[in-house]
């Protein structure tokens, strides 16, 4: 009912036919709220699209790693006929193009996501850089990836929140991102006062830790002074690569 005075008061119309709804939260919470909800003539959804994600309601996002899984085998089962017929170099544009920019797709939110579930999407970057470089699946993936100089899938996500966090405390991202951060101020003057630490939200839960409000606050705070402290964009995702990049390849 809020929602329906909501949008009236905002001289706008709900198309209830369109409209899905999702509830978040823990598992009784969800069944009690879901009743409510039925009672009113809606019907809750396990599972929603919005701007091209699938979002759960217990937000494993298993249903957008598989339509990602799915989608980029297509694409790639595509390329992988055309390698006789275009240079690497074109080809490596048609991988970006199809391949790169669904794995990216907002990963700043899979921060905190368990390590199978990233896993899913590192799978479809590895078969990605086989076809590229027809490499064996008897070989191993890591000097593909090296050589292509692609940052594993765990590591583009950190850079996409950082990145982020960076554009937040320094003026170029929305209040919304910037409300969740909060600099730390010792009480003393120690040398942590220039070191642009951010204060780590308490969390009690693992919903919690894996937050981008917390998770990406912890990646921040373990960052070198010198790549917080980079004067551009340009020179803070140059630095922030090549220290992801000796980490990942290490």
């Amino acid at each position: 009912m809020l929602c329906y005075y909501a949008m009236s008061h905002n001289f706008l119309q709900l198309n209830a036919d369109k409209t899905e709804v999702i509830v978040f939260g823990k598992k009784e919470d969800r069944r009690r709220i879901t009743t409510a909800l039925e009672t009113k003539g809606l019907k809750a959804k396990d599972t929603v699209k919005n701007l091209g994600v699938f979002i759960d309601s217990e937000l494993t996002f298993n249903s957008h790693m598989k339509a990602i899984t799915k989608s980029a085998l297509h694409h790639l089962k595509n390329i992988a006929k055309l390698r006789g017929l275009m240079s690497k170099q074109d080809l490596e544009k048609l991988v970006h193009a199809f391949i790169s920019s669904r794995v990216d797709y907002c990963n700043g939110i899979f921060t905190g996501l368990p390590k199978k579930t990233i896993k899913q999407l590192q799978l479809i970057q590895n078969a990605a850089a086989r076809v590229l470089t027809r490499t064996k699946r008897s070989d191993h993936i890591t000097p593909v990836l090296r050589s292509l100089h692609w940052l594993p899938v765990s590591y583009r996500i950190y850079f996409k929140a950082l990145l982020l966090v960076f554009k937040s405390l320094n003026g170029m991202g929305p209040n919304y991102l910037l409300d969740m951060f909060q600099l730390y101020a010792p009480t003393r003057f120690l040398r942590s006062l220039h070191k642009k630490l951010l204060v780590e939200p308490a969390v009690r839960t693992k919903c919690g830790e894996a937050a981008f409000s917390c998770y990406a606050v912890k990646l921040w705070n373990r960052l070198p002074e010198d790549i917080k402290n980079a004067p551009t964009v340009g020179s803070f995702k140059s630095r922030l690569k090549t220290k992801l990049f000796s980490v990942a390849f290490c």
